[in-house]
C-alpha cells in the first residue's frame, strides 16, 4: 500500500508542477515576454494545454462565466490541496500504521 500512497502523491505533485508552469507561461505570453510564434514556446504551450485541458474543462463548465478571468486553475489547486491533506491524514491506512 505504500506504493499506492507514493504513486498518488507523485501524480498530485506532477499535476501541481505542470499547472504552475502553465500559469507562469500564460503570464509570460500575455505580457509578451514569450512569443507563440517561436516553435519551442508553441510546442511547450500546446503540450501543457493538452495535458491540463481535460482537468480544467469540467470545472469550467461548473463555474459561472467570469469574462477573461479563468478560475479553473484556482479551483484545481484547491482540490489538489484538499486531496493531499486527505492523503496525509489517512497515511496510516496506506502505510499500515
Amino acid at each position: 500500500m505504500t506504493t499506492l500512497y507514493q504513486a498518488i502523491d507523485l501524480i498530485l505533485s506532477i499535476v501541481w508542477f505542470l499547472m504552475i508552469a502553465h500559469i507562469i507561461m500564460s503570464w509570460l505570453i500575455n505580457f509578451q515576454v514569450l512569443n507563440l510564434r517561436q516553435p519551442m514556446v508553441a510546442t511547450i504551450w500546446d503540450g501543457l494545454t493538452r495535458l491540463l485541458e481535460p482537468i480544467y474543462a469540467p470545472i469550467r463548465r461548473l463555474l459561472p462565466n467570469t469574462g477573461g478571468l479563468d478560475l479553473a486553475p484556482l479551483v484545481v489547486f484547491v482540490i489538489i490541496i484538499v486531496l493531499r491533506m486527505a492523503l496525509q491524514n489517512n497515511a496510516g491506512f496506506f502505510l499500515g500504521y
